[in-house]
């Protein structure tokens, strides 16, 4: 039996654990600015909406239902500026990394074609590609690949690691060159509702795509903006024929959403208040973490947007990770992302206010 493991790198958060161990250590506890989990509760409308779904003892459908698909739609044309939305463009997924990591798969790709993402890059996108044998390629600007063999591009605004946000004229621009050589576009805008120095637009938007959804494809989760990372409730949404073909793969292969998620989803998708709520608490963490790691000699670079502080001591990220661990602090290593963070850590801010309020006093 072929190991298809062996095609992948080593799960990245299993070099962390002995760092981890340290900062578990500390006297008053670990601060784990590691993962970037959500850790405040799911808004109430939300936990009641699942519960109401609870008894659901047949199976979902793949495609969701016409409620669910009624909500994805309208919240496109709502909240990403999308226009003449209809069903066929968009279709309910079993949580992003799921999507992300067995996409290439799920369109065919295999040996001899090519994915490409960003230099520092969610570390999925890689795995995604050597799953399907396909080839990795990272690119500073993807407008300067050689498009023969590219079959999928990846973009991420906000980015994970960096927060680094693209502008609307930069969008466009890889919109119309990757259509102009017939390569399709894949945007993860997981991060998209998080701006803080910046206005994050989407692929969606007429002024981006000129109204014509063709060739692009949009991946928006719940996870950070609702607290619903434990639910697995996200969607992509775009070019029609796209998502045709993957509805039909993916009914063949199962991948549903619980009901009850589906029903959970309607109801976050259609409140915005507690969208601006856990806002505040982000932005107020944020804001109290950035003045101590600059305070402590910290440099932050990009972080316009997302959940996290791209930070720089100008030394190799695992030293960086050694010293905060001796204070308790957990942070990730930039080398996840790519060769080129191996001088910065990412520090995210989804931890308790206590929790947030114990960094700072140490790195004080």
């Amino acid at each position: 039996m072929s190991a298809v493991s062996s095609r992948l790198p080593v799960f990245p958060w299993d070099k962390l654990e002995p760092y981890k161990k340290t900062a578990l250590a500390h006297p008053d506890g670990i601060v784990d600015l590691s993962v970037g989990t959500p850790v405040d509760p799911v808004p109430a409308l939300i936990q009641e909406a699942l519960v109401a779904a609870a008894d659901s003892p047949g199976y979902p459908t793949v495609w969701g239902t016409k409620e669910l698909r009624d909500a994805l739609t309208g919240w496109c044309e709502r909240r990403l500026g999308a226009v003449g939305f209809a069903h066929e463009n968009v279709l309910p997924v079993v949580g992003s990394k799921e999507l992300v990591a067995w996409l290439p798969t799920q369109l065919g790709l295999g040996a001899g074609d090519v994915v490409a993402y960003p230099r520092l890059a969610y570390p999925t996108y890689e795995v995604g590609a050597r799953l399907c044998g396909a080839t990795p390629v990272v690119y500073d600007d993807p407008t300067q690949l050689d498009p023969a063999g590219l079959k999928l591009l990846w973009l991420n605004s906000p980015s994970n690691p960096t927060g680094k946000v693209l502008g609307k004229d930069e969008l466009t621009r890889i919109v119309a060159w990757a259509r102009e050589h017939g390569v399709l576009v894949f945007s993860d805008e997981c991060y998209l509702e998080l701006g803080w120095e910046a206005d994050p637009v989407s692929v969606l938007h007429p002024d981006v795509c000129g109204g014509s959804y063709e060739g692009i494809v949009a991946v928006h989760s719940l996870s950070k903006r609702s607290n619903l990372a434990g639910y697995r409730a996200a969607f992509v949404a775009g070019d029609e024929a796209v998502l045709g073909e993957l509805l039909q793969i993916r009914k063949h292969g199962g991948m549903m959403t619980a009901a009850p998620v589906q029903a959970a989803t309607v109801a976050a998708l259609g409140d915005d208040a507690h969208v601006a709520e856990q806002r505040e608490r982000y932005a107020a963490r944020r804001a109290a973490l950035r003045a101590a790691l600059e305070a402590h000699g910290f440099r932050i670079e990009h972080s316009e947007a997302s959940l996290y502080l791209w930070a720089t001591r100008d030394e190799p990220c695992w030293e960086t990770v050694a010293y905060l661990a001796e204070k308790g602090v957990l942070v990730a290593p930039g080398d996840f992302y790519g060769e080129a963070g191996e001088r910065f850590v990412r520090v995210a801010f989804t931890a308790t206010d206590e929790r947030v309020e114990a960094a700072v006093k140490r790195l004080g």
